[in-house]
Formats: C-alpha cells, structure tokens, sequence
C-alpha cells in the first residue's frame, strides 16, 4: 500500500504552491497537436503516459489497467512511466518535443488551475462532448469541480479520496458514548469525555484538533462547512463568508477546552509517523481522527487492540441536514496540450476515467474510491461497511472540495498560516486576520495572471 503517497497529497497544498509563481509565469504550452493521429482508422500508434505512483500493488494496477486497454485497441501502444513528479512532468511539458508525454496524471489537484490557465494540458471538454460523455452525470459533483478550472476541463478524475470520521469503538463503550457525533456541539462533547489527562499530557485524548495534526488542516474542517473560498468575481471571499470564521472560531475553542494550544502540541509530538502503525489513532493514543478511506486497509493490516469503525465526519451544528458530506480529493490526468497523438491519448484517457469496469478495479486494487458515479454503485465494488462510509461521502451531493486557482495551492497555504497564528494565540484579531488573508491571496492571484 502506498500511504507515502497520501503523505504528498495531504501536503499538495504547500508543497505545490511553493513552487506555484514560478512554473505559472512558465507554463506557456500551447498546441502546436495534430490530435490526428490516424489510430481512430486502425493505424499503430504508440503514446507516453507518465504516472506518480511508485508501490509495487499500484504500478501493478495500473498495469494491469493498460494490459487491459491495449487489448480492447491493439493498435494503440502504452508506453508507461512510473514514479514522475509533478515538477518534472511539467518541465517535459514545456520543453514539448518526441521525450514528452501523451498523457500525464497527477496526484495535486491544487496544480489544475495552472495546467488549465498555462494551456500544458488540453481542455478536454470538444473531446467529451463528441463522444458523448456528460460530465456532470458521469463525474461526482466535487471531483468535478476540482478536475476543471474556470470553464476549462483540462484533467478528469482517476479515483479519489473522501475524508470522513475514524472512532475507537472500544473507547467509546467505555465512555458511554453510544453512536458517533453527527454535529460539531455533539462532537465536542465525545472529545471532551473521550480525554484522559495524565498531567500535563494525556493517557488518551479525545481528537487532536491542531492544524499541524494528521489531516486536521482547515481546508479539510471547511469540507464540512462547504465554503466557497472565492466569490462570483473570483476574489478571495474569506473575510466575507461567515463559514470561515465559524471553523476558526470553532476549533480555537476545541483547543481550549481539550487542554489548550502548547499541553496539545507536546502531546502531539509524541506521535509516531502518520502512514505507519504508529500512526496515534492505531496505537490508541487519540480515541477519534479525521482521515481517509485509504486508512481503512492500513487498519485491517495493522490490527490495533481495541474495535473501530468509520462515519460521516460531523457537520455544524446549523448545518445539520447536510451530515454525510465531507472534503474530497483525488488523482486527475490529462493530456499534454501538445501532444501529435490526442486521437488516440484521449481513447486512453477515457478509458481509464470513465470504464466502469476498468475505474472499479483500480479502486479495488488500490483502496481508493471510484471517481465515477456508475462505479461508485458498481456490485464489483469491494466495500465493507467502513469503506462504504467513503463511498457515500463521495456520492453525497454537499461533499466539496478546495477550488483550482491559477497560482495552485497559495490561496490555502495563506489560510493556513492564519489557521495557525489564530489557534495559537499569535492572532487575536480574526476579522483583521481573515481580511489581511483575503487582500494577499488577491495580490498573489493577481500577480500570477
């Protein structure tokens, strides 16, 4: 199981703005593709496809994916590439030339807005619509929305990931607490019993709330607010959107009352390494996590002492009719802009995103959740019951994602920082601090168009 890899997506938000000014001001693909490659008759055509995944059961997957395609189009060869990082990927495709690839898959989908707005993946929406795909009733609404950028369809979804609620079962009973939280306010109170102090740390601690946490990152808590981020003129809204503030406000006073700021960060630096068993949910020392469904299998494989078992992540409590949502993300791919072979790249490409069969078994292979809603009600989905909450995660319809933005992941990196000086104390001010956010994620925006 490749959990390394979740480790670089949890993190895609900084990691890919780092770099995010410097290839948007490089990225200037433009399509200088014939498309026509003559495999639409039947001739041999041989295209590239550059992939991030590096473990043994997910290269094997996705050969096995390939293997499966070549023989429905023997005429179209794979040449297939593993282990290609975002950033090298996005050199060969500015370079261009017979050393690029066809098609490309990434594991951010932070960087859509630049391979959109850059034009180094082609708008593969002409290509849909010929072949009669509907997007919206093919694709979840969310991975929808993170796979596109301003009307552009530059990438489709290859799987996905859906955050939702993993609780100790065994701690619960002990604590009398009967079914998992469905609000923030019951979710609060089942952190609080769930603690055990052990002076001025913990023998169990109900959830760690802090930003720096395994996955407890503010933009995973406005999943379940359904924030925007960016209002109909696409400036940052997050000083006008009282959803912000609310998750703010809401976690600063979880920190509190768990314990407060400093006496949780000792604590969690006694953490073993997220994508291991020692992971702190796995050995008990947090009794309620926030995850993805990949931590399923890691679990099953781990098998800690006491019982689990997964749920929706709970929602505002203003907000309770939308229980069931949760923030998502996902691998997407696309074709490079400039590729001589899109006739045939795109057979490829729609094969992997939108074959039932063929979507289903890559889920099923690699623990992820399927990206298309025929496959999400597939019977060949191998869903227990804790994987299934992943699947209606990803089914629901207010599940929500972090939108594209042409300069990647800034946007979140800036709020992240303000997560981080107001659940700290740095930061008193909220509105000052949401308003200043707001005026450098439009000043950085602005900057890289």
């Amino acid at each position: 199981m490749d959990l390394t890899r979740r480790h670089r997506r949890s993190l895609a938000g900084i990691t890919a703005a780092v770099c995010a000014t410097l290839l948007a001001s490089a990225c200037t693909g433009t399509n200088s593709g014939g498309g026509q490659d003559g495999s639409a008759s039947g001739q041999d055509v041989t295209i590239t496809f550059w992939h991030g995944w590096s473990q043994d059961n997910e290269v094997k997957a996705i050969n096995d994916n390939v293997a499966a395609f070549e023989k429905l189009h023997p005429n179209i060869h794979v040449k297939v590439v593993g282990n290609i990082a975002d950033d090298k990927a996005q050199q060969a495709l500015r370079a261009g030339g017979p050393d690029a690839p066809d098609v490309v898959s990434s594991f951010s989908t932070d960087n859509v807005g630049k391979f959109c707005s850059s034009h180094v993946w082609a708008d593969l929406a002409p290509m849909l619509a010929k072949d009669g795909v509907d997007p919206a009733k093919t694709f979840p609404a969310a991975m929808l929305k993170y796979s596109q950028y301003q009307g552009n369809q530059c990438s489709l979804p290859l799987l996905g990931d859906a955050y939702g609620l993993f609780y100790n079962k065994t701690a619960f009973a002990a604590a009398g607490i009967t079914a998992p939280p469905r609000t923030f306010g019951e979710f609060a109170e089942d952190a609080a019993k769930l603690t055990v102090t052990d002076g001025d740390s913990y023998k169990q601690l109900g959830f760690m709330p802090n930003y720096h946490g395994y996955e407890t990152a503010i933009a995973h808590y406005l999943g379940q607010y359904g924030s925007t981020y960016f209002g109909p003129d696409g400036k940052s809204d997050i000083a006008t959107d009282p959803t912000v503030a609310a998750a703010l406000g809401w976690q600063k006073q979880l920190v509190d009352r768990l314990g407060g700021f400093d006496k949780l960060e000792k604590y969690r630096t006694s953490f073993g390494d997220e994508f291991s068993a020692k992971n702190p949910f796995t050995t008990g020392q947090v009794a309620m996590s926030l995850d993805g469904e990949w931590r399923t299998a890691s679990l099953a494989e781990d098998k800690p002492d006491f019982e689990w078992a997964t749920a929706p992540f709970p929602v505002p409590d203003d907000q309770a009719s939308t229980y069931g949502r949760g923030y998502q993300t996902g691998t997407i791919v696309g074709i490079a802009n400039g590729s001589r072979k899109q006739t045939a790249a795109w057979t490829f490409v729609k094969y992997l995103t939108t074959d039932t069969d063929a979507v289903v078994s890559f889920a099923n292979a690699i623990h992820n959740v399927p990206s298309t809603l025929a496959a999400l009600d597939s019977p060949k989905l191998e869903a227990d019951p804790n994987f299934r909450t992943f699947v209606d995660v990803a089914k629901n319809p207010n599940s929500s994602t972090t939108p594209a933005s042409v300069n990647g992941g800034a946007y979140q990196v800036s709020l992240q920082n303000l997560s981080y000086a107001v659940e700290s104390g740095q930061q008193n001010d909220l509105r000052a601090g949401l308003t200043a956010t707001a005026k450098e994620i439009d000043d950085a925006i602005a900057q890289a168009k």
